[in-house]
């Protein structure tokens, strides 16, 4: 019964077909072979890369399901698909732990504020990579939560998802401050990165977010790579925009990290962050958000043997928000 992955996202939006164009022309997504039904009002569009799935929907009813969220939390994650051995034995646990069942039929449990959680079961056969493909596949979910709900949240994910916490940090950036928890299932194929902000300290990122967003949500996903500096060059070239580093942040990786599987010229040319762990490297970069509320982004990352959510990586993201934040 346990779960082994995430089969797909579900993403609403205010333009299936629109926000499909973006993805398929930045990051080289494709449409699936087999897309939904046409309904009268309402866009769903089924985009694949390597085993990430996304299925977008939108609709121009303001009374409709997909609208009113979209009106509440603006474009963003609406559900994660989780693919387990025993759907029904995975809700029955779910729900003896707690979980709101919010369509039994559907097997769709209540997750991090309105963003809920689908257990499927696994696919008969798993997505073929096409060959040629800049992304491979979904490496974790960021879920921002409320001041004090964190430990709520993976206490959630351990009792009634059968996860397991592998990491936490309590991050400081300056005046601002987070703590953080890293939860993933078994199999190590889905990892939720848990992030609440510290409400003693100056108002951050992550405080807007859940301002903005309206309450717990997905705050991105990163997508794993095989070559992250091809990937980075490719999206740049077709118009995606990446979050800046600062120049210094590279003068000093040599001192703290020794050689780096990538250049530092290279790092440095793309703006790509760097850490390590006792298995390997990390290289990471996160787009900039293109929705009008910012609440939404992605993360390419590649591993070179790292397995882990070093500190390093969280104080990175936080920091680079915030420069976003700070040039618009």
């Amino acid at each position: 019964m346990s779960i082994q992955t995430i089969t797909h996202v579900e993403y609403h939006c205010a333009d299936a077909a629109r926000t499909a164009g973006e993805l398929q022309t930045g990051f080289g997504f494709r449409r699936d072979a087999e897309q939904p039904a046409w309904k009268p009002g309402v866009q769903a569009v089924h985009l694949r890369q390597g085993t990430i799935q996304l299925r977008l929907k939108s609709s121009e009813f303001g009374d409709h399901p997909v609208a009113r969220w979209v009106e509440r939390h603006g474009e963003g994650v609406a559900v994660l698909a989780l693919g387990c051995t025993d759907p029904r034995a995975a809700l029955e646990r779910a729900e003896r732990h707690g979980a709101e069942v919010l369509d039994r039929d559907g097997a769709l449990i209540a997750g991090f504020g309105d963003t809920a959680l689908r257990l499927v079961p696994l696919p008969d056969d798993a997505p073929q990579p096409a060959g040629g493909e800049l992304l491979d596949a979904l490496d974790h979910v960021a879920i921002c939560v409320p001041a004090g709900q964190l430990a709520a949240a993976v206490l959630f994910c351990e009792a009634a998802l059968g996860m397991h916490r592998i990491f936490g940090e309590y991050i400081a950036v300056g005046e601002q401050a987070m703590d953080s928890s890293v939860v993933q299932s078994p199999s190590g194929d889905v990892t939720f990165t848990l992030i609440e902000p510290d409400t003693g300290r100056r108002a951050g990122q992550i405080d807007t977010f859940l301002a903005d967003h309206g309450g717990a949500g997905v705050q991105h996903l990163a997508l794993r790579t095989e070559d992250i500096a091809t990937a980075v060059r490719t999206a740049r070239s077709r118009g995606v925009e990446f979050l800046a580093t600062p120049g210094a942040y590279y003068d000093g990786l040599a001192e703290r990290l020794g050689d780096t599987a990538i250049p530092v010229e290279t790092l440095r040319e793309l703006d790509v962050l760097v850490d390590q762990d006792h298995g390997g490297q990390l290289f990471q970069i996160f787009a900039r958000s293109t929705h009008p509320r910012r609440t939404f982004f992605l993360e390419l990352i590649e591993r070179q043997g790292a397995g882990t959510f070093g500190t390093a990586n969280i104080k990175a993201l936080y920091e680079a928000v915030e420069r976003q934040r700070a040039s618009v």
